[in-house]
């Protein structure tokens, strides 16, 4: 799992520009959305999944007041999302899946495709990338009251596969099969232990190097556009060198 951490991820998105975090409380509405239809409940304590994407929401800033008007307008959202992934290319070989979570089929096809054909990758079938990936539950916990040898020998009681620290920012990441993703982060729950989030992370298995600066430059700008989009929920690559994106 070296060279992967879902929280660095989230502590860029959590220094997003106020134009870039109202992108975020669109798409985490989104997620609030299908959380609240699927689980069947706008009550967190008996919608697990409703109480994890409330967690994601917190740990990028959404605040309270904000998060409770979006559940609020959820549970009249007569919209009807579905997840969609796409699958393609960028520069060099790189290796990218787009998860999305729309209304529109048509017109997030055509805005993937156009960022892929804009910045040098191209977008291909279902099944032409997602053999190099491996999906894993991951689960980033709070860990400035809890101590680091406690949580190892939870975790991995519960199932969890291995436990990365953190040790500056005080934060614990813990990877896990899928099969064993609920339980791990259901006991963890149950132990008092602060979810900052869990999800199912697509964790790839072979890494490329970018080595022109020219095709940094441009899978940067490549991914920047997946993040303005409302459609795109999540992506992931498998760029070696990621640190070289945000130079």
């Amino acid at each position: 799992m070296a060279g992967h951490s879902k929280w660095s991820n989230i502590k860029r998105k959590k220094e997003k520009t106020d134009a870039a975090r109202a992108k975020i409380f669109t798409k985490i509405g989104r997620e609030i959305a299908v959380a609240i239809k699927e689980g069947g409940s706008s009550d967190p304590s008996v919608n697990s999944r409703l109480r994890d994407v409330i967690n994601k929401a917190k740990s990028l800033n959404v605040p309270n007041d904000n998060i409770e008007r979006i559940i609020k307008k959820s549970e009249d959202d007569k919209l009807h999302y579905e997840t969609v992934v796409y699958e393609g290319y960028a520069p060099e070989g790189v290796a990218v899946i787009v998860e999305s979570l729309t209304e529109n089929r048509n017109r997030t096809a055509s805005n993937i495709r156009y960022y892929f054909d804009k910045y040098g990758g191209n977008l291909g079938r279902t099944g032409c990338v997602s053999f190099m990936f491996e999906p894993k539950g991951t689960i980033v916990v709070d860990m400035k009251s809890k101590e680091e040898d406690d949580l190892l020998v939870a975790s991995l009681e519960l199932g969890a596969e291995d436990v990365e620290y953190n040790a500056e920012d005080r934060i614990a990441e813990i990877h896990t099969g899928v099969k064993d993703f609920q339980t791990v982060k259901d006991g963890l729950e149950e132990e008092g232990y602060e979810l900052i989030s869990a999800d199912i992370e697509q964790i790839p298995n072979r890494k490329v190097i970018v080595n022109e600066p020219e095709n940094i430059k441009m899978i940067a700008e490549f991914l920047e556009k997946l993040d303005d989009d409302d459609d795109v929920q999540e992506y992931w690559h498998n760029i070696e060198n990621e640190e070289d994106l945000y130079d």
